[in-house]
Parts: C-alpha cells; sequence; structure tokens
C-alpha cells in the first residue's frame, strides 16, 4: 500500500500534545515460498541480515498448503480442453465444468489422497480441508514439526517498513519434499507470513488542479462519470448492468457493510449489500488497516460498474498467511462467482517459485475469468521490497497474478495533461460546480487518456512517507511463455514472453483519482473525523475519502465483463477474456470502436536518481504496448462485438442460504434453508445442491423440492464462525449458482463480555528502536476501556530500556473498544540511552514521543480513560457526527492530562547516563484489565522481545 501525506496543516494540535498514531501497514512486498524439485534453486528467503534466528518450536501454523502434481496425461487432457473451451470450432466450445468434475479429470485421485493423509497424520499434523478440485491440502502443525518434516527451518526476520521494524516469519532454508510424497505433491506454501500487497494509493489532501465538480473546485471520478467516460450508460439504458452475473472479490480484512451502503447511497445508487465468506479454519474476522480500505473500493466499484451482479466478498481471517491469495484460491475452487477479481499481486522476482497456476487453469475450466491489477510500481514492480536487493528492486519485473496467461491483466491510465487548457479549466470536459454543491455527474464527454505515470508528484512526498513510484504496472513476464492468443495486434512485442498488461483503465491519484466511503482510518485525511457522513464527504471536516491506483481499473474491469457476459447470454460466464480481446482487437475496425488506443505516456521510473538507476520502462504507442496494453475500453461497442455465447438459453439463478438462528448455541441444532429461484421469478429450479460446512468434505446429492428448495439441519460443536457454502448444480432450463451463510457460536461465557490480547514478537537493536503490535479483540460484545501493563521475564537487565505505548487518539497505555472491531496498539522499544535522561528529549515532539522506564504501569488516571471511553464511544458512531467535533476537543484535553502523568512518571529527576541493556531474547507479558469492572476477567499474551 503506497500514503500520500496529506494537508500540511492537519493533526498539528495533536502532534503538539505529543500524540501519534502508530498505524500497522501493509508489508511492502510479498515472499511465496512455494517448494518443488525443480524451483528448489530458485528459492529465496529474506536477506541475511535481517534474519533474528528460528522461529519458536511450539508456535502454531494453520493452513499451510500441500499441492499437488498433475500427471502427464491429465496435464495434455487439461491444455486441450482449454484450447477447445476457447475454439467455436471445437465440441468442447465454452463446456464448462464443476468443481467436481474437475476433481474427478484432473486431481489427485483418492488412493493417492489417501497416502498424503497417512503421511501428515503419521508427522502429528492435523489436517484442515482438501480443495473441491482435488488440486490441494490444508493442514496445521507447530514450526518444530514443520521443519522436522520438510528439512528445513523456520526462521524470524526483522524487516524494514515505512512505518518502522516489522516482524514476520519464513523458511530459511528451501522446504524438501520428502521421497513419499514427490510422486504426486508438487509443492508446499503457506510457510511464511508475507502477504500479497494492495495495488492502490492514497490521494493527498491538497489537491493540484483547480477543477471538478467539487464545490471545493476539487475533481475526482465518481460512478457517474465512469459511466461517460467508458461508455457504460448506453449499456445501462438498453436494460445491461450485470443482473443474473456474479463477482467475487477477494481480500484480507473484514469489511463494515455501512461503508458499502454509504457509497452506494452518495452515488445515488441501490443499496446492495454483498454476500460475506470468511475462509473456514483462518481464524476470527478482524479490520486490517490498508486491505479494509481495498476491499471497500473493490466491492464498491465492481458494484458501481455492474449494477445489477450479485457481489459476493472472500476473505481471510486473523490466522491466514497468504490472504488474498488464499482467497482466490477458494472463490475458484468453490466456484463462487462468474468473475473474479484480485486487487493484489507481488513482483514475479519474489514469487521464487510459487505460483497459483493450478487453480487459475481450473478458473478457465470452470468458464471463470480471472481479472488482476498489474501493480501501481511501473516498469519496476519489485521497487520497495526490502528482502530483495537494491538491484533486484530496481529491474524491470511485472506483477503476478496479472502476468498468469490465465488471467486478465489491468493496467493504468491517466487523463491526458496534452490539452494545455484541462491545466487550468478542466479543458471543457468538466462540468462547474456553483460553489455551494457537489456535481455528482459532472463529466460532460470522454477526457483523452495517457499512460498512468506520476512518480515525479508520488517522489515529492516520499520524503513524508509517501511511496516515490506510482505509476501501471507493465512489461514482460520471465516466468511465463506468450500464450497463442496474445498476437494480431500492431505493437506487440517481439519475444516468446507472455507480455502485460492486457487493458487499462483510469489510476491516476491526481488526475483525477476516484471517490470512496471507508470506516478505514489510514485512508483518511488527517484531520478527517468520518467517511461519505455527508454524500461522499465527512459531515465534520468536509474532507473526501479518494485514492487511485490498478486496485480501481481491475474491478470496474470485472463490472465490465459481468456486462459484456449479460448482454451476450453467458449466464454460466464466457471464461478467460483474453482470447476474445485479441481477437477483436485485430481486427482494425473493431478495435476503432471498441477500444481507446494510448499512444501518450509510459510506465518508466520518473521518480529520480535516488530511486532509479537508468531502468528504461515502456512507453505508450500506437496500437498494443507494454504500458496500457491494448488501451482503454468503450464498454457498449466492446459487448456488442463480443461473440453471443452459443449454449442453449437458461436461465440465470440465486441460490440464498438462510439460518434459523444466527447466533445458535454450542451444540444446538440449526436448520438452514435454501432457495434457487430464477431471475425472471416465472420458473422452479429443479436439480441438486451441494453443500459445503466450514472445511468438512462437500455434501453432494441434495434434491430441490417442489418449490425450489432444500433444508438442512446440523449443530456444530466448537465456538467462532461456521460457513455453509451451497451450490445449486442447474438443470436443463437453470444456470448453477452459489449461495451461504455464516452463524456465530458464542463462546461458554456466552453473555459475560471479555476481551482477548495477542502480540507480535519485537526486536530491537542498539542504538535503534523497535516495536510489537498489541491487538485486543472484543468478545460477546466487549465495549470499554482496557488498560494495559506489562511485565517483563527480567526487568533488573532491561531497566535502561525505555518504552512508548502508542495509540492514536487515545490515552497511552490504554485501548478504547467501542464497537466490534479489533484495536491495535503498538508497544515501542527504545534503546538509545541518551533520550531517556532528559526532560528536553522526552517532550520534544519532533525528535521522540515520551518515554518510560521499564518496567512501569502504564494505566492513566481513572477519570481520564473514563473520559475517553465515553469520547470514543461517541467517536466511533458514524451517525454521532456533530457530537464528534466537540468530543475531538475534550479528547485532546483529556489526553493530554494523561501525557502529562507519564511524563512526570518518566523523566523525574534522574539525569545520570545510563547504559544500553543486555543482548538476548526475553518473554514480555501483557495485561490488559478493564478499566472499570472487576468481573470482566483480565486477559494476557507474551511475545518474545530480542535485543541483537
Amino acid at each position: 500500500m503506497h500514503t500520500l501525506p496529506l494537508s500540511a496543516n492537519s493533526g498539528r494540535l495533536l502532534a503538539s500534545l505529543l500524540l501519534c498514531v502508530a498505524l500497522p501497514v501493509a508489508a511492502s512486498g510479498q515472499a511465496f515460498h512455494f517448494a518443488q524439485e525443480a524451483l528448489a534453486p530458485q528459492w529465496r528467503h529474506p536477506p541475511a541480515q535481517y534474519d533474528r534466528g528460528r522461529l519458536r518450536a511450539e508456535t502454531p501454523l494453520q493452513g499451510v498448503a500441500l499441492h499437488f502434481r498433475r500427471t502427464p496425461a491429465q496435464e495434455a487432457d487439461l491444455q486441450s480442453l482449454l484450447i477447445g473451451q476457447q475454439d467455436p470450432k471445437s465440441p468442447l466450445y465454452h463446456q464448462w465444468l464443476a468443481p467436481e468434475q474437475f476433481a474427478a479429470r484432473f486431481g489427485l485421485p483418492e488412493t493417492e489422497l489417501e497416502l498424503v493423509e497417512n503421511w501428515l497424520h503419521r508427522q502429528g499434523f492435523a489436517i484442515d480441508s482438501v480443495a473441491r478440485g482435488k488440486t490441494m491440502l490444508r493442514f496445521s502443525g507447530t514450526a518444530g514439526q514443520i521443519n522436522a518434516a520438510f528439512a528445513t527451518e523456520l526462521h524470524t526476520y526483522a524487516i524494514p517498513a515505512p512505518s518502522g521494524i516489522e516482524t514476520h516469519f519464513a523458511p530459511a532454508t528451501a522446504p524438501i519434499i520428502p521421497a513419499e510424497l514427490a510422486g504426486f505433491v508438487q509443492a508446499v506454501s503457506n510457510l511464511d507470513d508475507f502477504r500479497p500487497r494492495p495495488h492502490f494509493h492514497l490521494s493527498a489532501g491538497t489537491r493540484p488542479h483547480p477543477e471538478f465538480s467539487g464545490y471545493d473546485q476539487t475533481i475526482f471520478f465518481s460512478p457517474a462519470d465512469v459511466a461517460l467516460q467508458y461508455d457504460i450508460q448506453p449499456a445501462y439504458t438498453a436494460g445491461f448492468d450485470g443482473a443474473g452475473q456474479s463477482i467475487a472479490i477477494v481480500g484480507q480484512s473484514q469489511i463494515a457493510l455501512s461503508d458499502i451502503e454509504s457509497f452506494e447511497t452518495a452515488a445515488s445508487l441501490p443499496i446492495k449489500d454483498p454476500n460475506l465468506i470468511l475462509i473456514p479454519n483462518t481464524g476470527v474476522p478482524i479490520y486490517s488497516q490498508g486491505d479494509e480500505t481495498e476491499s471497500d473500493l473493490d466491492l464498491e466499484w465492481s458494484g458501481a460498474t455492474a449494477r445489477g451482479a450479485t457481489l459476493t466478498f472472500v476473505y481471510t481471517g486473523s490466522a491466514d498467511n497468504l490472504g488474498a491469495f488464499d482467497a482466490v484460491e477458494y472463490a475458484i475452487d468453490n466456484r463462487v462467482a462468474n468473475v473474479v477479481s484480485i486487487s493484489y499481486g507481488v513482483c514475479e522476482t519474489a514469487l521464487a517459485g510459487f505460483s497459483l497456476e493450478t487453480f487459475f487453469a481450473q478458473a478457465a475450466a470452470q468458464g471463470q475469468t480471472v481479472v488482476a491489477a498489474s501493480g501501481d510500481s511501473g516498469s519496476t514492480d519489485c521497487f520497495g521490497d526490502s528482502r530483495l536487493t537494491v538491484q533486484q528492486q530496481q529491474a524491470l519485473a511485472v506483477d503476478y497474478p496479472a502476468s498468469s496467461p490465465n488471467v486478465t491483466g489491468v493496467g493504468g491510465t491517466e487523463v491526458s495533461q496534452a490539452d494545455p487548457a484541462y491545466e487550468t479549466q478542466g479543458g471543457g470536459y468538466w462540468e462547474k460546480s456553483n460553489g455551494s454543491s457537489d456535481i455528482l455527474a459532472s463529466l460532460m464527454q470522454p477526457v483523452p487518456e495517457q499512460a498512468w505515470n506520476e512518480d515525479k508528484a508520488c517522489a515529492s512526498f516520499a520524503s513524508q512517507g509517501g511511496d516515490p513510484i506510482c505509476s501501471g504496472g507493465g512489461g514482460a513476464s520471465t516466468l511465463f511463455a506468450r500464450a497463442a492468443w496474445q498476437t494480431g495486434v500492431p505493437g506487440i512485442p517481439s519475444g516468446s514472453q507472455r507480455d502485460v498488461p492486457d487493458v487499462a483503465l483510469a489510476a491516476s491519484i491526481f488526475n483525477p483519482g476516484y471517490l470512496l466511503c471507508t470506516s478505514d482510518q489510514s485512508a483518511w485525511q488527517q484531520n478527517q473525523v468520518g467517511s461519505c457522513s455527508a454524500g461522499f464527504r465527512d459531515a465534520i471536516t468536509g474532507d473526501l475519502t479518494a485514492a487511485g491506483g490498478t486496485s480501481f481499473a481491475a474491478p470496474i474491469f470485472a463490472g465490465m465483463m459481468a456486462i459484456v457476459n449479460q448482454r451476450q447470454g453467458y449466464v454460466t460466464g464466457s471464461g478467460l477474456a483474453n482470447p476474445n480481446l485479441y481477437k477483436l482487437a485485430s481486427d482494425s475496425a473493431t478495435y476503432a470502436s471498441a477500444f481507446r488506443d494510448i499512444a501518450t505516456g509510459g510506465n518508466q521510473c520518473d521518480a529520480g536518481s535516488t530511486y532509479c538507476q537508468g531502468t528504461p520502462g515502456f512507453a505508450a504507442t500506437p496500437g498494443y504496448d507494454q504500458a496500457t496494453g491494448l488501451g482503454t475500453i468503450d464498454l457498449f461497442h466492446l459487448a456488442a462485438a463480443w461473440p453471443a455465447s452459443t449454449a442453449p438459453a437458461i436461465l440465470a439463478t440465486i441460490t440464498t442460504v438462510t439460518a434459523s438462528s444466527k447466533t445458535p448455541a454450542l451444540n444446538a441444532s440449526d436448520t438452514f434453508t435454501i432457495a434457487v429461484s430464477s431471475v425472471t421469478g416465472g420458473t422452479i429450479p429443479t436439480g441438486l445442491v451441494t453443500l459445503a460446512i466450514d472445511a468438512a468434505a462437500p455434501i453432494p446429492g441434495n434434491p430441490l423440492n417442489a418449490s425450489g428448495s432444500f433444508t438442512y439441519t446440523t449443530s456444530f460443536a466448537s465456538e467462532g464462525t461456521h460457513e455453509v457454502l451451497v451450490s445449486y448444480s442447474g438443470d436443463a432450463t437453470h444456470a448453477l449458482s452459489t449461495g451461504s451463510a455464516a452463524i456465530q457460536i458464542a463462546s461458554a461465557t456466552s453473555g459475560k463480555q471479555s476481551f482477548s490480547l495477542s502480540a507480535s514478537n519485537g526486536i530491537v537493536n542498539p542504538g535503534s528502536s523497535g516495536t510489537s503490535t498489541i491487538t485486543v479483540t472484543p468478545v460477546n460484545g466487549y465495549i470499554g476501556t482496557v488498560d494495559l501493563t506489562f511485565s517483563t521475564g527480567n526487568n533488573a537487565a532491561l531497566r535502561n530500556l525505555c518504552f512508548e505505548f502508542t495509540n492514536g487518539a487515545n490515552d497511552i497505555g490504554s485501548v478504547t473498544i467501542a464497537g466490534a472491531r479489533a484495536v491495535k496498539v503498538q508497544l515501542k522499544f527504545v534503546d538509545i540511552a541518551s533520550d531517556c535522561n532528559t526532560d528536553a528529549a522526552l517532550r520534544e515532539p519532533a525528535r521522540h514521543s515520551p518515554h518510560s522506564r521499564l518496567p512501569m504501569e502504564t494505566k492513566a488516571p481513572a477519570t481520564t480513560a473514563a473520559l475517553a471511553g465515553l469520547l470514543l464511544a461517541g467517536l466511533l458512531t458514524r451517525r454521532a457526527r456533530r457530537f464528534r467535533a466537540l468530543a475531538a476537543i475534550l479528547l485532546v484535553a483529556s489526553a493530554s492530562l494523561a501525557v502529562t502523568t507519564l511524563v512526570a512518571g518518566c523523566g523525574g529527576s534522574q539525569r545520570a547516563l545510563v547504559t544500553s541493556p543486555p543482548t538476548g531474547s526475553f518473554t514480555v507479558t501483557v495485561t490488559g484489565k478493564d478499566s472499570n469492572s472487576t468481573t470482566i476477567p483480565a486477559a494476557s499474551t507474551t511475545f518474545q522481545l530480542t535485543i541483537d
């Protein structure tokens, strides 16, 4: 995630009171270690200088995956099928498979699957699930068991990141597939916790151009503007809005449905909530900053484009390592939707052999269209991945999965700067606001575009924490050969490698950027109080929430494909889009009508010599180019030119799953009613439904009754979230569809509010600082303030180590829970002796926040904590907007009392210089207690603090 600084004056009052926000950020890159005999030489782990030794042997690992190998005969059969499914002359044309059909033909046979399961049991592992396509198995165990079973060593690594040092784990040596499994197991994955990074950039608070529809003369794309820019409006007028189609958005954070509803309200769209699927066995749902923003904008803009489509959000929980990559596997393996959109990725160089190709091939065989963002780091997609060398970061690279031949990669454009009138007057493209209200549909005609490259603007913010490279990803893959369909269009480079992107849409941050709605405060401006509480604006400050990046382009194109499918009768999907895209573009007349060629700009690195060492990049040229692909889209004409489905006409269906109780008691019966209906409502579907409950084997062969429904009663023997996924297989006149329902089993202490704590390990080097992120998670609806204290296994040895609890708009050492969200606070350790000895150092906000000697109780005065809790309860209530203005002022005042107390207890009269504590590993115990109630049980957690 790339963050640009906002208003220069925002937050100065808080800064003057020594309050700072400690926000977790996404990892700067993602290494996915995919062990395979042929790929072993490619193994890559974080650089040795970041290695902090072995991961504790007892550390639990959940969702580790074994990927199965297809036989040569299976592989040849699959490739023949994929070719035939896209060949209009073949009897296999558009004959899509169901997941069970794919499993029977291309999956691991049951006899060999049993051998794998038996081997895992002998090693002490627990089996979590088997993919419906029989392409993968997930299991859980400990780090020690992984080390022994796969002849590797899992280590912890301290990785530099914009927010400081992040602690991760990964294998230090390449895992080895045991000889017993080598014949049918291809690889093991999910052995590290580096998640893929989202492809969006936050907009700066000060806009560089004085145009738009905003009453403050700012310009952003709204859904109505995009509908005009890409000629989607005529499709709406003709009755094509994606109705009967389905889109799956994948992510790695929980979302608030109220954000999606706020966006729809602000854009004058009907309220239509997405379905939510938390992948079973991935932990509890948590809100993850940055990732929540990504998920919000993906859902908002895919839904704003395909307004009649059914959206499903597939996401992972707290215990999952691969995040969005695991989510895209689930969306494909369970055929959740016709179109799947992913706005996450990693540069090919960092993949080190990891691949999702087994699943992407399954998607193509099942008729699913997979769309992926091409990345936001221009031609140098690895930039910012500190696990790679500087040379690797600055070399040409493309983003995966956009580079997959089974995926449509979507790059970025921006409004052309060639028209000098645009700079000062909007070039006559946007209607001007009257100065008192915003205009949602302000674009008056399609505006010319060029390749997206805002490196120079972004580099100017790099010193303030922003990412210096902001440009559309593209180039030639080093992993995948060029497919037969990528031909026939002028401009396609010579060579035999897969070229990226395939198409491009607007992705700019500044020219003009996109509006969105999110409760993720990491996307807010510094003085912002809320998002979309008054239209697209914050009712208190008037701020807009806006961003750019190929993260917007991908879901918009996914929405376009849903409209194409509806227009041409692809009720069960049209499969991989690329063969048709390039075939249509190879016809000059169709290219002129359905595509808009981009021939100016480029994705070369323009951020300056500090970040670039002569990396050339790629220019936008007539025809195809590696900056913008085939160009942008005229959706109405593209949909009309797309070949029509030749399958017998069938009706789209909707499968709904309703639980008799969403919160049943442990082991209590709960009845699920499955109803399948046609989108027209005039017919009743017949046939069978398959149930998949959590990670258990699917339950097939359940017949619908005369009303098109089926009931299933079960109970759940474990606490937490449980998922019931239902797949309707279709009949002669009705298409397949998928539905789901989630229920929550309360704990045995139901009715007693409580909370839990977890913490990441911390590392601090002499003369520097390190952090541990502590997460406080509410249980059973807990609301209140949790006071945090900590102690160590050797207080005497650590008496000269300084610390700081940091939590945004809250008391130091306490966390306020005002809703269902987990709240994070950072415990920062500082091994800089001179900073702990003077009041000046303690009170100088430009240098360091207040430090305190370890150990000491960090509880703020009770009156302060209580006041902060009451204030934040109001602050975090979406509708309490007027209260927030007063609360924000009072909160600053109350926070200053807490800071004063801490400073007084920290500095005192001690002036003698102290020495740094000894090196080693120390156990730190963090304890949380409710600030007002003794009946709510305390919670504690431990982490390892390493002084190296």
